[in-house]
């Protein structure tokens, strides 16, 4: 609402579009410096003057008007004042429509899309987490947001699983299967032949083997879905890439005539990429779309996926970074194909604290479940050494889930969850605490049933002050976070927002101050605020802790 007004101002006095105002608007770190500032940097070299000289200049034209205060320069930045009583107002009165936009953008978020064959481990949830952060941030804002997860249900590790599954197994089993297989293979290389001739078939629909696929894939699929449906991740629609194979034919038909594609010497269809930027990155310059007897593999289906995604709305993608390469050679032929490719957001991995990377394939995992049971069991212990209450689940996956969100996307993730479950510092569980503690002062005021009128103090202690600024910043922080798809960022606001709050509380007396209700109603706001934050990090807030 204040950056808005302010970004109109600068607009006419800059001629500066409002979309790039937006980028450059920034937050000063202490209240002596303004509630927002523009950097004149950006205007130096068309003006052809000093960013002080711009600022200097900019503050004289910009006349205060409300709800701004005052318009300052300082060194090469242009400090603008919001009139406290306007602010303080405006806050106390929001609900929990604060931030919430109407964007209506049609948007397909695919995330997750681990291969069906075992149950999720912790250092690939990271995947899941950001990616339901990202869809509540964006249907935050008003959009209409499909969650999908593509099913690699014609993979090499589906056929691998049907050399030794049983109609008896269960969910539970595959993993070990899996690992008991690749150990196989690795002694009997007779048995790759045997997985490739079921992929054949598979393709060539031959209904033994597809039953079978299927059957598998059912049991991992329900599986997985009820491990992620425990920690609140859900979604929408679940591709299946088998439904792709008829296309991707026909788009080896559509390559052949970009004269990029040709069969190499070991007679698969690989697309030349020799003219591109990937040339540096790649081991061998082509990108393998089918195997020598001509069965697809995944990227040439996934080709078509992408392209079917394209036409129903804007397109993001979460992959790990060992995709990068992958993905931009995905890129490269949608290119060729004169289609769009999708935004995709890249994140880093997780090692746990003294048992190192994590690796399905040698069955050197630590199983979500297994790792949620173990963080719940440390987190009931905690609240009985505490004397205190709460539900240790909800504690445990907020540990889980801040402790991925709170780290940049890019960076890697050593995971220590006895420092994640701690009730001090920056962790999920002090954010969870700091709600229940705004929730129990409320609860204890006699007078929250007051009616009354709720006065703005003539004069905001700075406790008060900081504290309704950071409440303030919320919007343009959700805004922030979807523009650059990183949770992150509202992570590390909801930490300073609870930071704050708890040195608010420190400093001022509620309960039987003289400004016992405009604290309340400042408590209150920090607390629907909070929610909000925490919402979107797919964390619960708890009453009680």
């Amino acid at each position: 609402m204040f950056k808005q007004k302010i970004i109109n101002i600068l607009a006419k006095q800059t001629k500066l579009k409002p979309a790039e105002l937006e980028l450059l608007i920034e937050i000063p770190p202490n209240l002596e410096m303004g509630d927002y500032a523009f950097p004149c940097f950006v205007l130096s070299k068309k003006l052809k003057k000093s960013p002080d000289q711009i600022a200097q200049d900019l503050s004289k034209k910009i006349k205060p008007t409300t709800p701004i205060k005052l318009v300052e320069a300082k060194g090469p930045y242009v400090n603008f004042f919001i009139k406290k009583n306007i602010l303080a107002q405006h806050i106390i009165n929001i609900n929990e429509s604060f931030g919430k936009q109407k964007q209506n953008q049609k948007i397909l978020l695919e995330h997750t899309s681990v291969n069906p064959n075992a149950s999720p481990h912790v250092g690939r949830t990271r995947n899941s987490i950001i990616g339901d952060s990202i869809y509540r941030i964006l249907t935050f804002l008003g959009n209409k947001v499909e969650r999908h997860f593509y099913v690699n249900d014609v993979s090499k590790q589906i056929a691998m699983l049907a050399l030794v599954f049983k109609p008896t197994d269960k969910f539970e089993d595959l993993l070990d299967k899996y690992v008991k297989i690749t150990k196989e293979m690795k002694k009997n290389p007779n048995l790759e032949k045997k997985v490739f001739e079921l992929l054949h078939k598979f393709e060539h629909k031959d209904k033994k083997t597809i039953t079978l696929f299927k059957k598998i894939v059912e049991i991992a699929i329900t599986g997985q879905k009820k491990v992620f449906s425990s920690i609140g991740i859900e979604f929408d629609y679940w591709d299946y890439e088998s439904t792709y194979i008829d296309h991707g034919k026909k788009i080896l038909k559509d390559l052949e005539k970009t004269g990029k594609l040709f069969k190499d010497d070991e007679g698969r269809m690989v697309l030349d990429l020799k003219t591109t930027h990937l040339i540096t990155k790649l081991r061998s310059p082509v990108f393998v779309l089918t195997r020598s007897d001509l069965t697809g593999l995944y990227p040439l289906r996934d080709l078509a996926y992408t392209i079917e995604k394209g036409k129903k709305g804007k397109n993001i993608l979460v992959l790990g970074e060992d995709q990068k390469v992958y993905f931009e050679q995905l890129c490269e032929a949608l290119k060729l194909l004169n289609k769009s490719c999708p935004e995709v957001v890249h994140y880093s991995f997780v090692s746990i604290k003294g048992g190192g990377s994590m690796s399905t394939r040698s069955g050197e995992v630590i199983l979500l479940t297994e790792f949620l049971n173990q963080a719940g069991k440390k987190a009931e212990q905690g609240i009985k050494s505490r004397k205190t209450k709460g539900d240790p689940k909800k504690i445990a996956i907020a540990a889980v889930k801040y402790a991925m969100l709170r780290n940049e996307n890019n960076k890697n993730i050593v995971f220590d969850l006895n420092q994640s479950l701690a009730f001090e510092g920056n962790t999920g569980p002090y954010l969870q605490y700091s709600y229940a503690r705004a929730s129990s002062i409320i609860n204890k005021a006699k007078s929250k049933k007051s009616k009354t009128k709720t006065e703005i103090p003539e004069q905001l202690t700075n406790s008060e002050l900081t504290l309704l600024s950071k409440i303030s910043k919320f919007p343009d922080t959700v805004n922030n976070s979807s523009k650059f798809m990183n949770p992150s960022i509202i992570a590390n606001y909801s930490y300073e927002l609870a930071k704050t709050f708890n040195e608010f509380y420190h400093n001022c007396k509620v309960i039987g101050d003289k400004n016992e209700a405009f604290r309340l109603k400042l408590i209150d706001s920090f607390r629907t605020t909070l929610k909000n934050s925490l919402y979107l990090l797919g964390i619960d807030v708890m009453e009680e802790m």
